[in-house]
């Protein structure tokens, strides 16, 4: 099994009925002792010699096995999986208490977490909710007078033409069950977003068609699952028809109606609201299943319409039959588009092929240091940048584009989500930035923010210092201040660095000051690591430089989804068709970012974990990894399959979808959510992958 396609590992108790062992039998103690040595006969040291021949052909076997990750990998057992399971994410909606009465479930090792509480106690006695749902509203103060001095208006939008058909509201429950897991990674203080409120399936669905059937305009979708206090979601929102919606015409309609909020000129006193284009990376042949088309309504809705056409979203859809001349016939073009995308999204798309790609981005590509995917620089596995940079020469109308996967959810609301991603990334000061970036950032461990920020700062090492004690214990790369730029290179193989990416002053000099209030450029999901100090995979994939100079110094951020602005998708377009220089997905933005002093940085967004780690030994595992083939991005990356977000996460999947009242693993359902708490109820969550959806609920 290859390192990018491991599954998630189930083990017989792991994540289905938790086990027990202590924290203390997770790392065995190595003891030696003394012990004299026998006189052995012939026969015994034959008999040795043969036992010795065995063990290394075991032990070269088994270290092949390794290095190659061969279908026997699932079968490995890993110490993450003899923590105790977390169970508190399970705790329906009949649990429910105000912030200031949670108690998360999580000890951090230090014992063993409760139940569920459907398992114990009296919560399942009362069937309704002890909370009622509430409108949830994350946009600024639009009609407020003081958004109205200092911004254009902002005008409602509509579903329909006729202006008839508003726009639905999310809905919440002002509170959390009782004894839900805390995250991890990330923190919702750190980036803004409320705690304080959980999304349960019907508040956080039903108003895009769920609960409700076809002959209403829904999906037909929840109207078998646990449903107990639903209807006071409906009543507010009413059900909305969507089998006549044309979402690229509303979203049309939105930015026409609000476009003096996006113009250049604004009157004076006034700010000009930026744009963004959030696209949806979909391909021929992808199935549109219809809890898909509930999320896809939900990001058209709340961060386009509702904000006044501040985001446009599209799907990117990418053209795997090269042979089909998209570019040559718009009949062709509408004809392909039209069979492969629903109708309601017919005007959001934009088709593009590999084979558009190498007209675009033409050959040759030389002195790759090393193809481990040993495919065409123009497929989409080594190049899914190529055809995102191509839109964005298409779109200068944006400023900012987030580059999102399919696979993707969010029990959270849109907007509130990326718009306290971006102001977050606003206010970072470069100073540290990229030591902060390559760290995960645990809370029960490094404190808020700003101790964390200190704590890093203590970590970096001195620059120019002098080789004394104190300087060997803080031994390493000095920090990262502006581009860098003095790496070996052929002369003119570099573009000019943009004047504004260069320090005003020194790095001592700086009191946190630089780049406070300058948006970001790019904006991760997941740290932004050294290849070169890992075992990753394809760190070394790289395109157009010299073969006989070191491999340039780079990073990288696990899975390609982030927000890059339009001024460092221009700098990667124009190292791509003018210098002829490429990486792998992963790789190529944080790079560029890197090389040209762009303003980049990893979001600290709430991950959780289906066990309980001791914290000690999670920051050891995943910020100090004692080996390189330790680090989680490579073959420690198995750390990882029992989180909420990574490439090779499998409790993302299974925690979804049993947040969608699907029994999963012989757990959850109707009947178990019936007979116990109710429907699960999370905070906002961020879930990759989620491969499918289509589970039974009873």
């Amino acid at each position: 099994m290859s390192l990018r396609t491991m599954s998630y590992l189930w083990s017989e108790k792991g994540s289905v009925s938790g086990t027990t062992t202590p924290r203390t039998e997770i790392i065995p103690e190595f003891r030696r002792r003394r012990c004299g040595v026998p006189k052995l006969s012939f026969a015994k040291v034959l008999a040795l010699s043969i036992t010795s021949l065995v063990f290394v052909a075991l032990l070269v076997g088994g270290i092949i096995k390794l290095v190659h990750r061969n279908d026997n990998r699932g079968q490995e057992h890993y110490a993450w999986q003899d923590f105790y399971r977390l169970n508190g994410f399970y705790n329906g909606v009949r649990t429910l208490v105000a912030t200031d009465k949670f108690v998360p479930d999580n000890r951090y090792g230090h014992g063993e977490p409760p139940l569920m509480l459907s398992q114990t106690g009296d919560y399942y006695k009362e069937k309704m909710p002890p909370m009622e749902p509430e409108a949830y509203n994350p946009y600024p103060s639009y009609h407020s007078a003081e958004y109205l001095a200092t911004h254009e208006p902002v005008h409602t939008c509509y579903l329909d033409s006729a202006e008839t058909i508003t726009v639905p509201d999310v809905y919440v429950y002002p509170g959390v069950p009782q004894g839900m897991s805390d995250p991890s990674f990330g923190s919702y203080d750190a980036l803004g977003l409320r705690k304080d409120v959980c999304f349960d399936r019907f508040g956080r669905l039903g108003p895009y068609g769920y609960g409700y059937n076809a002959s209403m305009g829904g999906t037909g979708l929840g109207e078998a699952s646990e449903n107990t206090g639903s209807e006071k979601v409906f009543e507010q929102t009413g059900y909305v028809d969507y089998s006549n919606v044309d979402w690229g015409s509303a979203q049309k309609r939105c930015y026409e109606k609000n476009a003096a909020r996006f113009q250049e000129n604004q009157k004076a006193g006034k700010e000009r609201v930026k744009r963004h284009a959030y696209i949806l990376r979909t391909w021929t042949g992808y199935e549109y299943t219809e809890h898909q088309l509930l999320s896809l309504r939900a990001m058209v809705s709340e961060l386009s319409l509702k904000s006044g056409g501040e985001y446009d979203v599209h799907f990117l859809v990418h053209v795997k039959d090269a042979s089909i001349p998209i570019w040559a016939s718009e009949k062709v073009y509408r004809e392909t588009l039209e069979k492969n995308v629903p109708q309601e999204f017919w005007n959001i798309s934009t088709l593009w092929s590999e084979k558009q790609m190498e007209l675009y981005y033409p050959e040759p590509f030389p002195g790759n240091f090393a193809n481990i995917a040993g495919s065409s620089i123009h497929g989409v596995y080594r190049s899914a940048h190529f055809p995102l940079q191509w839109f964005s020469q298409q779109h200068p109308e944006y400023d900012f584009f987030w580059n999102w996967e399919m696979d993707l959810r969010l029990t959270g609301h849109y907007y509130e989500f990326n718009d306290a991603i971006g102001n977050w990334g606003r206010e970072q000061p470069r100073k540290g930035i990229w030591e902060r970036s390559s760290r995960f950032y645990m809370p029960e461990i490094h404190g808020d923010w700003n101790n964390f920020t200190q704590f890093v700062e203590e970590e970096i090492p001195i620059k120019d210092a002098p080789k004394d004690i104190f300087a060997a214990i803080r031994s390493g790369p000095s920090p990262v201040w502006g581009p860098v730029h003095d790496f070996p290179h052929d002369e003119g193989n570099l573009l000019d660095v943009p004047q504004d990416n260069i320090p005003p002053h020194s790095y001592d000099e700086d009191k946190y000051e630089w780049g406070v209030g300058e948006d970001a450029d790019l904006l991760t999901f997941n740290p932004l690591f050294d290849p070169s100090l890992t075992n990753w995979v394809f760190r070394e994939d790289v395109n157009g430089y010299n073969t006989s100079l070191p491999v340039p110094p780079r990073r990288t951020a696990i899975i390609t989804v982030a927000r890059l602005s339009k001024k460092l998708l221009d700098t990667m377009h124009e190292e791509t068709y003018s210098m002829k220089h490429t990486m792998f997905p992963e790789m190529w933005p944080p790079t560029v970012a890197l090389h040209y002093g762009h303003k980049a940085a990893y979001v600290p967004h709430p991950v959780f974990f289906d066990r309980d780690w001791d914290m000690d030994y999670m920051n050891q595992i995943f910020n100090y990894p004692v080996n390189t083939w330790d680090s989680p991005f490579g073959w420690g990356e198995h750390n990882l399959m029992g989180s909420s977000f990574y490439y090779n996460s499998g409790f993302s999947s299974a925690l979804w979808r049993r947040w969608l009242g699907q029994w999963e693993n012989n757990e959850g359902g109707r009947a178990q959510e019936e007979s116990g708490t109710g429907r699960m109820c999370l905070r906002s969550t961020l879930f990759h992958p989620v491969k499918h959806e289509h589970n039974p609920v009873e």
